[in-house]
């Protein structure tokens, strides 16, 4: 399949990335606008925060609100499809009234019971992130490679016994949520190795995820490794982001979901055309 480039609008005043944040209609409308005429394919919109380091959980009303605006504003100036990365259900099937066209779980439709019926019944796609729940025992499997395919597999394995279709399934090894602590329920808690060697070893083995036969998301843009191996903030993060991203393509991602839309079809259109 082409590689697709997923453009990210933030509707969270929490979310890590400063200028990915559009918290007013016309922010969110032009924003839209300038990623489809950027090579976008995608628009995805969070409404809450997910970052492991961040106080970030607001209610389910709240994120809702959020969520409602934001879609409206891209549908204003834009006609991409548009996918909703929220791990509640609530909020998702709200979403899927609103006609959005994918779901976006960074837990992987382990946090909220309910998410794998909803995905389910209204056969849309889902993009599963790996995660696996605070247990007790060893947790060191879970900062190799090997621990993160084992959790995506154990996610195809709740999708499909929901009933959810296999072309509706898309796997995401989700760089940055496997930590050795975190200040939400959203991450996956690891031991035995640090966080960030933990997400340069997917990137660099992505062809092991492929093992799985799911086409890859993967998201790496402004991620807070590159800013623990390099010392830079997210301003400064741009060039290692896209430098990630392509060694993921050339190692099987499938789709690139990015805070740099422009670059990052450039850098794609350029490695399709030297690779």
């Amino acid at each position: 399949m082409p590689v697709r480039v997923i453009g990210i609008i933030n509707a969270s005043p929490e979310s890590f990335y400063e200028n990915s944040i559009k918290t007013n209609f016309k922010e969110v409308s032009k924003a839209a606008r300038i990623m489809q005429e950027e090579g976008a394919d995608i628009i995805d919109v969070g409404a809450m925060s997910t970052a492991p380091y961040l106080e970030t959980m607001v209610s389910a009303k709240e994120e809702i609100k959020r969520m409602k605006f934001t879609v409206e504003a891209v549908r204003d100036s834009c006609s991409l499809p548009i996918s909703i990365d929220t791990p509640r259900s609530i909020v998702a099937k709200e979403a899927i009234d609103l006609g959005i066209d994918a779901i976006n779980d960074i837990t992987g439709l382990k946090y909220d019971e309910n998410m794998k019926k909803v995905v389910s019944e209204f056969h849309i796609p889902v993009i599963i992130g790996a995660f696996a729940y605070k247990k007790g025992g060893s947790r060191s499997n879970l900062g190799r490679i090997s621990g993160t395919v084992d959790v995506l597999r154990e996610s195809i394995k709740l999708a499909k016994k929901a009933g959810v279709g296999d072309d509706n399934i898309i796997i995401d090894p989700s760089i940055g949520f496997f930590r050795e602590e975190g200040k939400n329920p959203f991450f996956t808690q690891i031991e035995g190795a640090r966080w960030y060697i933990r997400d340069i070893e997917v990137i660099s083995k992505l062809t092991k995820i492929k093992t799985l036969s799911k086409p890859v998301c993967i998201s790496v843009s402004r991620k807070s490794f590159i800013g623990a191996l390099l010392g830079l903030d997210t301003q400064e993060r741009l060039v290692p982001s896209i430098v990630s991203e392509v060694v993921s393509i050339m190692n099987g991602a499938n789709v690139v979901r990015t805070h740099n839309v422009k670059e990052t079809v450039q850098a794609l259109t350029m490695l399709d055309l030297l690779y």
